[in-house]
């Protein structure tokens, strides 16, 4: 039986690059990744997503955009991680290192795939399309993804 943790994951998208933050600590230390983190009791997931964006990068945005929702198995864990994606493409403020992350823009062309989680390579152009998806990865590890099912959808809820 799983049990879910729901967290978000935000991408802040520039005509030509998008801001990762190299994860300091933690889940998926080590990995470049948008920012995020889990939802909080009396949260929607959208303010948990704006909240997060803040803690780790410094930065505030007017539009959300829901792009997404993927849902992570790992082998031998019980719980899902059940991940709601959105795209920012205008912000406030100045990308500012935190405790967590040490955000740093990326040529769209140079996005360090090999460093990042391995999902992230199949749905990233859908997300700089902005085309909604759902997903679902099963790693074993963190590294190796043993099943996965991505879909184009009209709508995300």
């Amino acid at each position: 039986m799983f049990t879910s943790k729901l967290l978000t994951l935000v991408l802040v998208v520039q005509p030509g690059r998008v801001l990762l933050g190299m994860k300091k600590r933690g889940f998926g230390a080590g990995k470049w990744n948008g920012f995020g983190g889990k939802v909080e009791h009396g949260e929607t997931i959208e303010q948990a997503a704006r909240r997060e964006l803040l803690e780790e990068s410094g930065l505030t945005v007017d539009t959300l955009d829901k792009l997404g929702n993927i849902k992570f198995e790992f082998i031998g864990e019980t719980e899902l991680l059940d991940v709601h994606i959105f795209r920012a493409d205008s912000f406030h403020g100045e990308p500012t290192e935190s405790d967590e992350m040490r955000p740093q823009w990326f040529d769209c062309d140079k996005i360090p795939f090999s460093q990042m989680w391995a999902d992230d390579i199949l749905w990233f152009p859908m997300m700089f399309q902005k085309k909604k998806f759902l997903g679902y990865f099963k790693f074993q590890g963190h590294d190796l993804i043993v099943e996965h099912k991505l879909e184009e959808v009209n709508e995300v809820s």
